[in-house]
């Protein structure tokens, strides 16, 4: 009962950490959406008080898009909670190709390096995250090259 006791403290403890730092103008974790030409998943971590690792998962009409980016975080003197960032990222796209009636169901599996330069607002006294990017790329492969119109708003719940 005693083990029990401590462990559920513990628990309760941490969860109350977690709400404390999530409800200032800064956070740690970070869960949600990325709205561009489709939606996506997004997932962001930071490793420390500048650096971030950002996962994101884009679903639309043409296909499915992962992408893994690596994000420098800098304060805007003035403003808190506001930030900006810039980084490096790769990708990996699996793509519908089909634009005929006698092929409708090609796809097409691409890899491509990123970047990406955008703002992050977290609100104070709110567990919400706001972010809004711009995210060129360069994919490899068949009539792949340079595509400068990736990014998105971003709407994430921080704990």
């Amino acid at each position: 009962m005693k083990k029990i006791f401590v462990l559920s403290l513990v628990c309760f403890l941490a969860v109350a950490n977690a709400d404390a730092q999530s409800m200032g103008t800064s956070y740690r974790t970070a869960l949600g959406v990325k709205v561009w030409d489709g939606a996506g998943v997004s997932f962001k971590h930071f490793v420390n008080n500048r650096d971030a690792f950002e996962f994101i998962g884009y679903f639309w009409n043409r296909g499915t898009r992962i992408t893994g980016l690596y994000e420098i975080h800098g304060n805007i003197n003035g403003a808190p909670g506001l930030r900006w960032y810039i980084g490096p990222g790769a990708h990996v796209g699996f793509y519908n190709t089909g634009n005929n009636r006698n092929h409708p169901n090609n796809t097409q599996t691409v890899a491509g390096v990123d970047g990406v330069l955008g703002l992050d607002y977290k609100i104070n006294r709110a567990p919400i995250n706001l972010s809004i990017d711009w995210q060129p790329s360069f994919e490899f492969g068949e009539n792949r090259g340079f595509i400068g119109n990736w990014g998105g708003l971003g709407i994430r719940y921080t704990f």
